[in-house]
């Protein structure tokens, strides 16, 4: 057979060391193609030998060229056998490893060899005895060459055939003593490595049944780890196809195993977009270069299913270092990305609602606020509060308020759609992120939409849930506003919309943010108020209004800080709630009221109030006991008054709350009833002993066109069928407090019977009236009033006079420069420019008149007609 030739150099391996010549695997696949042709060497030497060795004659047959020929031939053949079998062992292709101790051996032998062959080729030809002579150099030769291939022992069969062959032919042709002697030294070097390698063979033999075992111990624990599905295996030919899969996983793509054989294994591989095809493209890379890979997360192309895994693999080559494909195995990473899907779930959004947390919805709003080349841009935030969810999670319990806040979430997602993210912030506190958008008109049409919505009822359990909502908005321009800038002035706003009422929205000003500066002012101060006295007590008289008595006295805090006069209580009351001062300041207010009870009498009470966050203090019982005590007074001497708040939190501890306080023995009584809650089962529940009518129903009352006398007959009538007392607050004129006598109620307290005043007066005063009180005040209630100076024509009887009105109402006027006017008369007040009223006199003195317009008029206009009047507000 022949062979191609080809230029061979030194390469360079996988670690970047150059190869040797004997290395190349190209050029240890030439030598293996040669050593191939010994066959038909070892047939034709043997021929040669017999030959020479049953016919001596035929070396006279033979000529020089010939001889050398052949001589040439074998020489050469044992040269390049010995060449491969050490090149090949080298590279561990051939396993008789024991036998390169003949190595060294085996190459001076053949050199030896040809030298010997070569002055026996002269020696034959130029002597007599030149046959004796060829014997000789026909045995060197040939143990040479048995030498050359029983170290190499490439084709066995082939070895042994010709060691027979040249051990029968040496017994024959035996004619001298050199012969012999070659032919013993060469026998016996051939024996020993014959034992060699039948020792070899045994080991072999051993080792291999050993590997097989090892296979398949491999192979049976590879099954059971594929049964076990803790991962699979995969092999592909070097165009990509699949030339093994694991059954496990042919049977999850709903395939036979055989199907999937001769398909490429990029097959199995689902196509991606996006960012999530770097994975994929990492893939294709390694396949197509032919470098390993490990644990690239792919996504299987399994019908109907999302399914993940992890595959890795490496190339696999030959003996020669051929290319022959990819081998490698892949993990299921299903559970793990569900696992992770979870956790990241659980990282960004709320369990219960599912609404992004505050962590995620943080996250969006500070990207919102910044472009994708991280320019600030327009954006919005809207905090919204829940009204009323304690009282529905305190009544119905948290589960009814869990489902309240699912349906709530629905609610604003469904409201606020694609124009932004609802989060939630915890408790009942909720953010929505609205980005590309600051027309405050377009976001108060959102708020309102959300409080009109969350203001309808939600069907709960049966039930009949009604809550509501407080926004409050902040809104960046795009001017580079932080995301906590933007959230601490949405909560401002927030603040501001509680403050208003509940149940609106407002959008953040700077305003409120000195508001805020303001109220930590007023918090830090409270806290030395009372270290420094700062604050003390106000009474205001509570008369009983049969007998015109003062039976006790409303306890009113003031604060008079030092540099800075008295501040309100509207201001300082709020803050003390919400810093949980009210505690420490409500205790005092305690303390000192039953002090001022002892100096008044035993015939007095004095009424303190208590806020909600008082009224769920546990100790607050334990404070009561010890300050009537400490002051020396009767418990009922002290009156609780209790405002509708309380009945927010419509619970168990509640009622034992009311329980506890009525065993003390103090009063209690219902404050502001009918602004609040008005939980009119309570009344019957809660151990009251008075209720007190809110003056927003009181001022006015005696008007015949309100409705407040109404309200205060019912309300009287209500405390009445309760055995309880009624005190009607805020009375100021002599007609309300008519009315107020007239309905029946039982205590009055307000202007009309006194201010609040200092402990001293309080005391001056029942000194000098012995505890009676005279009622001072307005007839009926007045409109606030315009002081002006305007000379008017005033029309009466076919009479025209001139009059200078001196303040105005919009129902009335007074008159100046008419004298005796009869009650009722009928006149005309003409204020130029076409403006004339219809009035009726309602009273007269000397030379001024009250008059009452037939119709309310607009003051503002009126005195437009003439710029020139001079005005001021009078109350």
């Amino acid at each position: 057979m022949g062979v191609r030739r080809t230029n061979i150099r030194p390469t360079v391996d996988d670690k970047g060391n150059d190869e040797s010549l004997f290395d190349s695997p190209e050029f240890l696949t030439r030598v293996l193609r040669v050593a191939q042709l010994w066959h038909y060497v070892l047939i034709g030497r043997a021929l040669t030998f017999f030959a020479f060795a049953i016919v001596p004659g035929v070396a006279g047959f033979l000529t020089q060229p010939v001889q050398w020929l052949v001589m040439a031939a074998g020489v050469g053949c044992d040269i390049i056998l010995a060449v491969a079998g050490q090149s090949t062992r080298r590279r561990g292709v051939l396993p008789n490893g024991r036998l390169r101790k003949f190595a060294m051996l085996t190459l001076a032998l053949i050199a030896a060899g040809s030298l010997l062959s070569a002055a026996a080729m002269f020696a034959a030809i130029a002597v007599p005895d030149g046959s004796r002579h060829f014997h000789a150099f026909t045995a060197i030769q040939i143990g040479s060459l048995l030498v050359a291939a029983s170290a190499a022992a490439i084709v066995r069969p082939a070895f042994f055939a010709f060691a027979g062959a040249t051990a029968l032919g040496g017994a024959i042709g035996i004619a001298s003593w050199p012969f012999a002697v070659a032919g013993l030294v060469f026998l016996g070097l051939l024996i020993v490595m014959m034992r060699e390698d039948i020792r070899h063979q045994r080991r072999a033999t051993r080792a291999q049944r050993r590997a097989i075992g090892d296979q398949q111990r491999a192979l049976n624990l590879m099954r059971d780890f594929e049964r076990a599905g803790r991962g699979w295996f995969w092999e592909t030919d070097r165009y990509g196809q699949l030339v093994y899969i694991s059954p496990t996983v042919a049977a999850r793509l709903g395939r036979e195993p055989s199907d999937l054989l001769g398909k490429p294994f990029t097959d199995l591989i689902r196509k991606r977009i996006g960012n999530d095809e770097n994975e994929e493209r990492t893939l294709g890379f390694s396949l197509s270069s032919r470098t390993p890979f490990k644990e690239l997360t792919v996504q299987a192309a399994v019908p109907g299913e999302e399914r993940w895994w992890s595959i890795s693999g490496h190339p696999i080559s030959n003996e020669l270092g051929n290319f022959q494909g990819f081998r490698g195995s892949g993990t299921d990473l299903t559970e793990k990305k569900r696992s992770e899907r979870e956790i990241n779930q659980l990282a960004r959004y709320d369990t219960l609602t599912g609404l992004a947390n505050r962590a995620h919805i943080t996250d969006l709003l500070e990207r919102a606020l910044k472009s994708h080349i991280g320019q600030p841009q327009p954006c919005a935030l809207l905090l919204m509060d829940l009204d009323r969810f304690k009282a529905v999670n305190d009544t119905l319990g948290h589960p009814v308020g869990d489902q309240l806040l699912q349906q709530v979430a629905g609610r604003l997602t469904q409201i606020v759609g694609d124009k932004g993210q609802v989060g939630r912030l915890g408790g009942d506190e909720f953010q929505i992120v609205v980005p590309q958008i600051s027309q405050p008109e377009k976001l108060a049409a959102i708020a309102n939409a959300i409080i009109l919505s969350l203001a309808k009822p939600f069907a709960i359990e049966g039930e009949q849930v009604r809550i509501g909502s407080s926004i409050g908005i902040a809104v960046s321009e795009g001017q580079g506003v932080t995301a906590s800038s933007l959230v601490r002035n949405a909560d401002l706003a927030l603040y501001a919309a509680k403050d208003a009422g509940r149940g609106v929205y407002r959008f953040y000003a700077d305003a409120m943010h000195n508001q805020a500066s303001e109220r930590r002012a007023i918090e830090d101060a409270l806290r030395d108020a009372l270290a420094k006295d700062e604050l003390r007590l106000l009474y205001q008289p509570i008369v009983d209004v049969g007998s015109e008595r003062i039976t006790g006295f409303e306890a009113l805090i003031r604060w008079h800080r030092a540099g800075e006069g008295t501040i309100s209580p509207s201001k300082f009351i709020p803050v003390a709630e919400e810093s949980n001062l009210i505690i420490p300041i409500g205790e005092w207010i305690i303390r000192t009221a039953c002090a001022s009870i002892a100096l008044l009498g035993p015939g007095y009470r004095v009424a303190v109030n208590v806020s909600p966050r008082q009224f769920a203090n546990e100790k607050l019982p334990a404070t009561i006991l010890s300050a009537v005590s400490a002051a020396g007074i009767r418990p009922e001497q002290l009156e609780l008054e209790i405002t509708e708040g309380v009945f927010l939190d419509e619970s168990p501890e509640n009622l034992a709350m009311f329980q506890k306080l009525k065993r003390t023995g103090v009063r209690l009584a219902l404050d502001d009833f009918g602004t609040g809650y008005s939980a009119l089962g309570y009344l019957k529940k809660a151990p009251f002993d008075k209720i007190k009518i809110d003056q927003s129903f009181v001022l006015g009352a005696a008007d015949p066109s309100s409705m407040n006398g109404a309200i205060i007959s019912s309300i009287v009538g209500l405390a009445t069928a309760l055995n309880m007392e009624t005190t009607a607050e805020g009375v100021e004129t002599h007609d309300d407090l008519a009315l107020i006598r007239g309905l029946g109620c039982s205590h009055v307290q307000g202007y009309i019977y006194g201010r609040p005043m200092e402990l001293a007066e309080v005391l001056a005063l029942l000194r000098e009236g012995g505890g009676r009180v005279e009622a001072r005040g307005y007839k009926s209630a007045r409109e606030p009033r315009l002081t002006i100076f305007r000379t008017i024509q005033v029309a009466s009887g076919g009479y025209q006079y001139e009059a200078i009105v001196r303040n105005m109402s919009p129902r009335g006027a007074l008159v100046e420069g008419l004298w005796n006017v009869p009650t009722g008369t009928r006149l005309t007040l003409d204020f130029g420019a076409d403006q004339r009223l219809d009035a009726e006199a309602r009273w007269s003195e000397a030379n001024r008149v009250g008059v009452r317009f037939a119709a309310a008029v607009d003051i503002d206009a009126l005195l437009a007609s003439k710029p020139g009047t001079a005005a001021r507000r009078a109350a």
